[in-house]
């Protein structure tokens, strides 16, 4: 069966395509229209990512034989208010006129109208006529929270855990948590039953948004500044932020700032005036305590040794360790699409558990080996890279090449494969670096556009991950998506230095070559060049753009010296003005 799983966001928004339980890929409105974060008000809804998904299989819209969404921005011209002979007028337009018209957030109108039932106040089957799917198309409705926490329940293979979720806001929940025990599902709080609630936000992940937009970042963007720049300050505003934020005896968290405008305002007049690393420090000690004490509370009553965590507060890697640190537990794992972009694929899981019932759908789990889930271009990027003026393929074998470059000082990048779904580079399309300089930090920075105070990521593979950094059988799992920080250990700090934090932290990739086997050899050939066995891995991608999922955009990246070659499956690239690398391994400009 075709489930095609669809989160009209109004950020992050994305579709993701299953035959049942395999995922046949997954793909971000902003990798299409490279605007990132991009929502359905920037585009003609969600459908960009749904038509790419379908042409990457040679389907079309009438073979999907399920739509599965969640209760995001559709067409206000479906709403059942509307009048009938309006949306007919509107429906003979030419095609794309009616996805640009302005959206509605279903579970708002759910909320306003005191229902549950979208049915109730939306055209579904209206909409799905005027979009091309086939009359018998089955559709599900997925719960936001419930979207994000079961991407993180369906890639384990535990019996019992907890799963727990946090972020800005979705259908009327700003947390959520799930105890798996004895073959059920148990809805702790945060479920389906608090749609109708008075309205209100016991926000987190909000309020670290708003201190992100206080310093100057953007909101729902930046917030991994933040992140960085915690390290470099003291949590002089913790006590002022954390009166506001309160844990009651089940886990559930409450702020007495109860919506947008008092929640913005009083982190405002908090943060004013601070130092930024200050500021920043203090709010992500505000988001560690109180998760924490959320998660120790519930914890207590519903004791679990295993923890599933999701939702765009989890992009927070820094948090994610100090809750692997200070709960008890075996096995952490967070949804590597852990943000809003994961809902499309949270709302197809669920359309399977509704179908097949829990027990069929916990024995088709699997765990996760990647994430290379968009379009594939290894048949025409070496082509399309051949043909630029100015560029010009070695000679050099891609992995030996690639290896030796790096070793002497270059900065190259992978484009390899079916690109990655979620907010992290895994080796498809990664920059990579030679981590042992300092220098080469400050580097990446100026040519990426970056931040100063940022770190940059290692890759490391399996064998030698637990000899550099702090991995334990608890982050281990989590590790193999960069989703988690860990300690560096100390004998390794000066001998790679440019992905070392201020802290003494990195977010580590283990690498596994059944997984990328071109990315794993680059590693292990350059650990053998060099005896450093890492390399820095880090986004594809100029700052405020997406990561590059096309071959045009990976020639512009080269072309505009961002990067000294480019390394595909087939061949290495470089610019007339790139640098080589002689027998002896020394870089000289060309």
């Amino acid at each position: 069966m075709i489930v095609l799983g669809i989160h009209p966001g109004l950020h992050d928004a994305s579709a993701a395509l299953l035959d049942d339980y395999q995922v046949l890929g997954a793909v971000q409105l902003e990798r299409l229209n490279r605007v990132k974060g991009s929502g359905v008000e920037r585009e003609a809804w969600a459908w960009p990512c749904v038509d790419e998904l379908l042409s990457m299989q040679g389907l079309q819209r009438s073979d999907v034989d399920a739509v599965a969404f969640t209760r995001e921005s559709f067409p206000r011209i479906y709403l059942r208010k509307m009048q009938t002979p309006l949306r007919r007028l509107v429906t003979t337009l030419a095609p794309g006129t009616i996805a640009k018209r302005p959206t509605k957030i279903l579970s708002n109108a759910l909320n306003e109208e005191r229902s549950h039932d979208p049915a109730t106040l939306f055209d579904i089957e209206g909409f799905l006529a005027d979009s091309g799917f086939r009359g018998d198309v089955r559709v599900h409705w997925c719960n936001h929270h419930f979207a994000h926490a079961i991407t993180a329940l369906f890639f384990t293979d535990w019996a019992e855990a907890l799963i727990y979720t946090a972020d800005g806001h979705g259908d009327n929940v700003c947390s959520s948590a799930r105890s798996l025990a004895e073959g059920k599902i148990s809805c702790l709080f945060g479920g389906e039953e608090a749609l109708l609630d008075p309205r209100r936000l016991d926000s987190l992940g909000f309020a670290y948004g708003f201190v992100t937009r206080a310093l100057g970042f953007r909101m729902l963007r930046h917030e991994g500044k933040v992140t960085g720049l915690a390290a470099y300050g003291e949590p002089t505003l913790y006590e002022r932020m954390a009166e506001h934020f309160s844990v009651d005896a089940i886990g559930r968290v409450w702020c007495d700032w109860i919506n947008f405008l008092e929640l913005e305002a009083g982190i405002n007049a908090i943060v004013g005036g601070a130092r930024r690393e200050d500021a920043a420090a203090s709010v992500q000690m505000l988001v560690e305590q109180v998760t924490l004490d959320s998660l120790s509370r519930i914890l207590r009553q519903v004791p679990h040794r295993r923890l599933g965590l999701a939702g765009g507060l989890f992009a927070n890697v820094k948090l994610n360790r100090f809750l692997a640190e200070h709960l008890d537990l075996d096995a952490l794992f967070i949804a590597p699409p852990m943000g809003d972009e994961g809902l499309s694929l949270g709302a197809a899981l669920h359309f399977l558990l509704d179908r097949d019932g829990l027990a069929t759908w916990l024995d088709r789990r699997y765990r996760l080996e990647d994430l290379y889930w968009g379009r594939d271009y290894d048949a025409i990027i070496d082509h399309v890279l051949a043909l630029e003026p100015g560029i010009s393929r070695t000679g050099e074998a891609p992995v030996q090449g690639a290896a030796a470059r790096l070793a002497s000082g270059n900065i190259g990048a992978v484009f390899s494969g079916r690109m990655e779904f979620g907010p992290r580079a895994l080796g498809a399309r990664s920059i990579l670096a030679n981590p042992s300089r300092r220098a080469v930090h400050d580097e990446l920075n100026r040519r990426l556009s970056r931040t100063e105070f940022m770190p940059f990521a290692p890759v490391v593979t399996e064998t030698d991950a637990a000899r550099v950094f702090d991995i334990t059988s608890c982050n281990a799992y989590a590790c193999r998506f960069m989703t988690i920080t860990t300690d560096v250990r100390p004998e390794w700090r000066e001998r790679i230095q440019a992905v070392v934090h201020v802290d003494g932290s990195a977010r580590p990739q283990i690498a596994r070559r059944v997984a990328n086997p071109l990315y794993y050899d680059i590693l292990v050939d350059f650990t053998r060049k060099t005896g450093i066995p890492a390399l820095v891995n880090t986004s594809f991608n100029v700052h405020e753009e997406p990561i590059v999922n096309r071959p045009e955009e990976c020639v512009r990246a080269l072309t505009d010296r961002r990067i000294d070659f480019v390394v595909t499956k087939h061949g290495l690239y470089t610019t007339s003005e790139g640098s080589a690398v002689t027998s002896s391994g020394a870089s000289r400009r060309l």
